[in-house]
């Protein structure tokens, strides 16, 4: 029997975005099952939209109210049955070649828990655009062999050093992951934490360079809302630090300090800083420092 790929899709607004999504799982045959999760979104008619779509891989839950972001990932898992389950953002695309990359990682790699890979940037009308921050990411990689396998201490150093995991890529096998799900206590930092944890626990991450996902960089999406909020930082330094103590632990002494050091972090807080004095935002970029200067 083939392995089952389920695509679930966490959606509360935007349904125009929502139907580039569908459009882009239900293009690819190996994709065996669809469910969208409803997160008590306020856009009617979605449900009767996709039961018009007439492709009985596709299912569609509504929450009975909006339970927020990461309980709606993790009800993602519950709702879907296939071996393999990637969640797919409702404002992102798969790429054609996404789901028979997945099928090869998993075959190729079958004690793995987890499979990623790159992706492309695109903007708010759907264009491929540059990002700096997704174009250092990568680099924090290294330039070992493809695709990287992600374990161990010297996985979770990398990890903390640069989390190069792009984490709407990510899909997990159901089997090796278990019970574990996103933690409900962090809103911003649900997915590093989840990555950081299947290192910490013996599991690997197979990440592959091939860029077979498009992440859409907008206004309105939660990284963006949250990082001007600067609650996406404030989990961020504890949660490397959570990781860091755990890893002491283990004995791995070398990826706690990584983790303590939080580089990834600060590098993030300075380009902020930078960006706002580039555009002669002198007192937000006053704001950036003084936050970064206080958790050095």
């Amino acid at each position: 029997m083939s392995v089952r790929l389920s695509v679930a899709i966490p959606f509360h607004r935007r349904r125009d975005y929502l139907e580039i999504a569908v459009a882009s799982a239900l293009a690819q045959d190996e994709v065996s099952e669809l469910v969208v999760v409803d997160d008590g979104g306020i856009e009617t008619g979605v449900e009767t939209w996709i039961e018009g779509l007439g492709d009985t891989r596709v299912a569609y839950h509504r929450n009975p109210e909006n339970f927020g972001m990461v309980p709606t990932w993790n009800i993602c898992f519950e709702r879907t049955g296939g071996e393999l389950v990637t969640l797919l953002h409702a404002d992102d695309q798969l790429l054609p070649s996404y789901a028979s990359l997945m099928l090869e990682l998993a075959a190729a790699y079958p004690r793995a828990a987890a499979f990623c890979c790159d992706a492309t940037i695109i903007d708010a009308e759907g264009k491929s655009v540059f990002s700096l921050a997704d174009a250092v990411k990568p680099l924090f990689r290294g330039r070992g062999r493809d695709p990287l396998v992600v374990a161990g201490e010297a996985g979770l150093r990398s990890l903390m050093a640069g989390n190069f995991i792009m984490c709407p890529t990510l899909c997990y096998r159901r089997a090796t992951l278990g019970a574990r799900r996103f933690e409900p206590e962090w809103r911003q930092v649900q997915d590093l934490a989840l990555t950081s944890r299947i290192v910490l626990d013996g599991d690997a991450i197979v990440c592959s360079r091939q860029r077979a996902y498009a992440y859409r960089r907008h206004p309105e999406g939660a990284t963006a809302v949250q990082s001007e909020s600067r609650l996406r930082f404030d989990e961020e330094f504890a949660l490397f630090e959570r990781v860091a103590s755990r890893a002491d632990e283990h004995g791995w002494h070398t990826a706690a300090r990584v983790s303590r050091g939080k580089r990834i972090v600060k590098l993030h807080l300075l380009y902020r800083t930078l960006r706002e004095l580039l555009h002669l935002r002198f007192r937000n970029a006053c704001d950036w420092l003084r936050y970064l200067l206080e958790r050095r």
